[in-house]
């Protein structure tokens, strides 16, 4: 499993620039520029265009497993999930954590939005 911070951004172009001049390579894109993710060593940071949410950030895991494996093993530790909805991306879960946070985890495919 990779780790997939989403950052809400109200300029998405300013952010790109910035997190690329940090240096972070570009990766995927949605056509329309909603979603942009930057590959690092060790998972993607993903910047994801908002007008209400700027400057939020939201933990997002990338898993490499079946979600319904996932959500049984949250389950069987006392964390039932989110029902698994298909997003446009992919499948995706969602679950509290113990202090009551969301926590997003994906089955990504990137031939769904490059």
């Amino acid at each position: 499993m990779r780790v997939l911070p989403i950052r809400y951004c109200v300029d998405i172009e300013a952010s790109t620039r910035f997190y690329r001049a940090l240096g972070l390579e570009l990766g995927a894109a949605t056509r329309p520029g909603s979603w942009v993710e930057l590959p690092a060593a060790a998972g993607i940071l993903a910047l994801h265009r908002t007008s209400e949410h700027g400057g939020e950030c939201e933990l997002a895991f990338e898993a490499d497993e079946p979600l319904e494996a996932v959500a049984a093993r949250l389950a069987e530790a006392g964390f039932p999930a989110d029902p698994i909805v298909d997003e446009s991306y992919g499948r995706s879960l969602r679950v509290r954590d113990p202090d009551g946070v969301y926590v997003q985890v994906n089955e990504n495919d990137r031939t769904l939005y490059t």
